[in-house]
């Protein structure tokens, strides 16, 4: 296990023209575009890539941090239009969770990835950002309800996720037996705004075919298999214990903190009861935009949409 702060940027013995330049300097704040890997608490290495924006507006102090879905990565087409479309509201920093393209690790599918999302969170404020946004799609939506019900307060992990009586919202409840914590120390880690799009309420969801199509993927190992030279995506092969803070608790304790969850009302993979349990969860704070005609997560997010939610952040966050 690393004692290495969230966001702690580690040199990268890869130089190849898309991938990340070990020489990225760590300490000095800089407002150009940079790629580098990341360490998280438990070690994994996350590449991640910082752009400035293109806005002239009063915006230039907000960061998007974009949380891809299941089987993106910081490289993929519609993770780059995401960020070109956020780049007219603010800096944008996109990254690959564990498992997923140049970055180390396996995918735990929802779980360990909040590590991903609060490095990621910690390396964007290093950049002299003021507030940051977090945005994510599909499993990236519920790591970015998670990250914001962990990191509340001062952004190190401590935050008033926890409780008396516990149920696996604390960060000293989300420690696995292998010892591995899932909150990291260190690093301001907070997020001033959370939009959740195409988020799952709650998890082992199974009604439709594209969810029992992705638990073949995630707990067979033929399934594995596929997702490792079919789809790029490196999952591992345990299963959660314990199991993470669903979405809908992640969603009832990020007050005060801004919510948006956006869905589709064609969304194939969970129907309006997930979004709808979402936003009754968050209540006074949140907010639920059913888009009519939208199907899942981030290929179904048009220019339109990607603008309103930019919008949203700009005047909500901070």
């Amino acid at each position: 296990m690393s004692n290495r702060p969230a966001g702690h940027v580690s040199r990268s013995t890869r130089r190849r023209d898309n991938r990340p330049d070990p020489e990225t300097p760590r300490e000095t704040p800089r407002r150009s575009r940079a790629r580098t890997f990341l360490r998280t608490a438990d070690g994994v290495p996350i590449d991640a890539v910082y752009e400035p924006g293109t806005t002239d507006r009063g915006a230039s102090d907000l960061v998007f941090v974009v949380a891809h879905g299941f089987t993106g990565d910081a490289d993929r087409p519609h993770v780059r239009r995401i960020a070109a479309a956020f780049a007219r509201h603010g800096a944008v920093v996109t990254f690959s969770f564990r498992g997923h393209g140049a970055s180390g690790g396996r995918s735990t599918v929802g779980d360990r990835e909040v590590l991903d999302l609060a490095a990621a969170v910690a390396w964007a404020r290093g950049f002299g950002h003021a507030r940051v946004a977090t945005v994510g799609f599909s499993m990236g939506g519920s790591v970015v309800l998670r990250h914001a019900a962990l990191y509340g307060g001062d952004g190190r992990g401590g935050g008033s996720a926890g409780g008396p009586g516990g149920d696996g919202a604390s960060p000293a409840a989300e420690s696995g037996g292998d010892g591995v914590s899932r909150v990291a120390p260190g690093g301001d880690a907070r997020t001033d705004a959370v939009v959740s799009v195409s988020s799952p309420a709650r998890w082992y969801y199974r009604g439709t075919a594209p969810m029992r199509r992705l638990h073949w993927l995630v707990m067979r190992p033929a399934g594995r298999v596929v997702g490792r030279y079919g789809l790029r995506t490196r999952i591992h092969h345990r299963d959660w214990d314990p199991v993470p803070l669903s979405p809908v608790r992640a969603a009832a304790r990020i007050a005060p903190t801004p919510l948006l969850v956006v869905h589709g009302d064609r969304d194939g993979y969970f129907p309006l009861d997930h979004p709808r349990m979402l936003a009754e969860a968050a209540g006074d704070h949140g907010e639920l935009w059913l888009e009519p005609g939208m199907g899942h997560a981030e290929n179904a997010s048009d220019a339109g949409l990607l603008h309103r939610i930019g919008d949203w952040a700009v005047s909500r966050a901070g």
